[in-house]
């Protein structure tokens, strides 16, 4: 049997030094955390080849003295913390003593610092790990460290480098981190002797977020105040118009510390749910002061995640206030003109739109088995199904086929204060406003009806039930049929009330009255792909609201489908009494606004 050796002080340092130095970004993040302890104003950071060659952090803080730069180079040497209770309160970025002696474990390291009140400096160098006699420097007041040829001896650890833009961009990222959460700090990164990045301590955080994100985000931004008891949320929510493909415009901050939290990344997520597509995630800045002893920073090596002792209180915290700042905002997306001199490409040509086919074929209407008892509640009525001739030349307003009860171009009454309206293709709404053009997706914006009438019936405990005649009986695979018969009670809220009929078979015996023109069937297997699907909301209040989202789809009028003018009187009526009608339940855009100002810039009128 292998005896149990102790290991030499260099193999400790590079395995320390491989939890906490992961690529050039991570020195950086920990020599710029250091000097904003120190209390820095400026921060300048240099690097070449993406820092695998080069790091030279620069500060103005208040340096360190002669007789301590040695130790500052050592294992778990550190002035922020005296003894065990002090990490119960940590109140600075670095704590644990060990990100110098693990940068010079790996790399050649020097270290020039003078002391607020000496007139000379001094400095130290380090090659991996080996320590240099302690000499005298005559620098400006503050700190100076060099981190050259990372991992030089290492060379496997520097083999798994990406591309130096890759690098560079880690980097990039660990700075933005830091510029978000101190206002006041001036920053400047610098690559290869070409300016990349500075900041001026006079911009404000919505300043930074515009010189980081650009002026889309920072201009559709929704201020965030919330307190409870001694924690207090501040910062910025962004609208659902900016959202993108994963959640990395989400920042969360505590105490001035970056941190990632699965939990409270969900509930950014839950705050905006229904105001996003599935696969889109939210943008948000979100600062959490808090008292020290609330929250642990010890539990990762690099400090990336937290814990807190009222986790789920902040949860509801985050949550509550996003929902509650969404609900006041204006969230109908408008519609924005080019830029003067700005030229339309030409047809055909990349960039451009697919033109809409001039008619789309219509499905015929489902077939009703069934007998109605009781009326549906308010609901639009059915449109007409019709399917047009195929076209066969001219333009489409001369072979567009005219309804008897909606000609093509037909203006109605005055709706209101003297607002038109008129439909497009048969599937937009194009709306008069004091304001000036609303453009309304007829489909989107049922959906958001139905919606909302279904969860105020059940929330009320009044959604009408129709029950079959005849039971109708629905095929499923044995693991669907279980599924459903486990979540009777969840479709019992619903208003779809299903029995076992015996293998793979259940029998549908009612459903919801307010979807009375739709077919039970159709219905219910839309539900069933929603209730067996893999990814299912976790909680049954989710599940609840997928579904409700689901029928409300169904049973929405479509694109294709031509309204009589009631039918569209009564649709704009009803968005009026919706809750969130700029957005349909799964998160699309209800409808758009072209302001009359965009309107009379582009007729050249102001």
């Amino acid at each position: 049997m292998p005896r149990i050796l102790q290991l030499p002080p260099d193999v400790v340092t590079k395995i320390a030094a491989g939890e906490v130095i992961e690529r050039p970004g991570s020195v950086v993040k920990e020599l710029v955390e250091n000097a904003i302890d120190a209390g820095a104003t400026r921060i300048d950071v240099e690097i070449e080849a993406g820092g695998a060659e080069l790091i030279r952090v620069v500060d103005d803080g208040h340096g360190i003295e002669p007789e301590d730069l040695a130790l500052a180079l050592a294992s778990h040497a550190t002035s922020k913390l005296k003894n065990a209770d002090d990490l119960f309160r940590i109140g600075s970025l670095g704590f644990r003593g060990e990100a110098l002696a693990s940068i010079s474990g790996v790399a050649h390291v020097c270290v020039q610092s003078r002391a607020v009140g000496h007139d000379v400096g001094a400095q130290i160098e380090s090659v991996g790990g080996q320590l240099s006699a302690v000499t005298p420097w005559n620098g400006s007041p503050g700190t100076r460290i060099e981190a050259r040829h990372l991992f030089y001896n290492t060379p496997v650890r520097k083999k798994f480098l990406k591309a130096i833009p890759t690098e560079v961009g880690h980097i990039g990222e660990q700075l933005t981190r830091l510029a978000l959460a101190r206002e006041g700090l001036h920053l400047t990164l610098r690559h290869n002797n070409k300016k990349v990045i500075e900041i001026p301590g006079s911009a404000t955080l919505r300043d930074r977020i515009r010189l980081y994100f650009g002026a889309e985000v920072s201009d559709q931004m929704y201020e965030l105040n919330a307190e409870q008891g001694p924690v207090r949320l501040r910062g910025y929510i962004v609208d659902p118009a900016c959202d993108r493909g994963n959640a990395r415009l989400q920042y969360l901050f505590v105490n001035g510390r970056w941190f990632r939290d699965r939990s409270l990344g969900h509930a950014i997520q839950e705050g905006y749910r229904g105001l996003l597509l599935t696969g889109r995630y939210a943008g948000a800045f979100l600062f959490l002061d808090m008292p020290p002893e609330q929250v642990d920073v010890n539990v990762h090596p690099t400090k990336a995640e937290v814990r807190f002792t009222t986790g789920n209180a902040l949860y509801h915290l985050v949550l509550a206030s996003i929902r509650d700042r969404l609900r006041r905002a204006n969230l109908t997306p408008r519609l924005v003109a080019p830029p003067e001199g700005a030229r339309l490409a030409p047809p055909g040509y990349p960039g451009m739109a697919t033109p809409r086919p001039d008619w789309m074929p219509l499905p015929a209407p489902p077939s009703v088995g069934y007998q109605q008892s009781t009326p549906p509640a308010v609901t639009l009525p059915a449109a007409p199904y019709s399917t047009p001739p195929p076209v066969t030349g001219g333009t489409p307003a001369e072979t567009l086929p005219a309804s008897p009860e909606f000609p093509s171009g037909f203006l109605l009454p005055p709706i209101g204060f003297g607002t038109k309206a008129i439909q497009l293709y048969d599937a937009y709404l194009v709306v008069e406003t004091d304001e000036g053009m609303l453009v309304i997706d007829q489909h989107a914006l049922h959906e958001r009806i139905l919606f909302e009438q279904l969860r105020r019936r059940i929330e009320a405990g009044q959604l009408e039930r129709q029950r079959l005649l005849i039971p109708e009986p629905i095929e499923l695979s044995t693991e669907q049929a279980a599924q459903v018969l486990a979540s009777r009670e969840e479709l019992g809220q619903l208003g779809v009330e299903v029995e076992d009929f015996g293998g793979g078979t259940v029998l549908l015996t009612a459903y919801p009255a307010i979807l009375g023109r739709i077919s039970p069937a159709d219905i219910f297997k839309e539900v069933v792909d929603r209730l067996t699907a893999k990814d299912r909301p976790p909680t049954k209040d989710q599940l609840l609201e997928h579904l409700l989202a689901t029928m409300a789809c169904k049973a929405a009028v479509k694109a294709g489908d031509r309204l009589t003018p009631e039918e569209i009187a009564e649709l704009i009526a009803q968005r009026d009494l919706a809750d969130n009608s700029h957005h349909c339940p799964h998160g699309r855009p209800t409808s758009l606004v072209f302001t009359r100002r965009e309107l009379d810039k582009q007729f050249r009128r102001t």
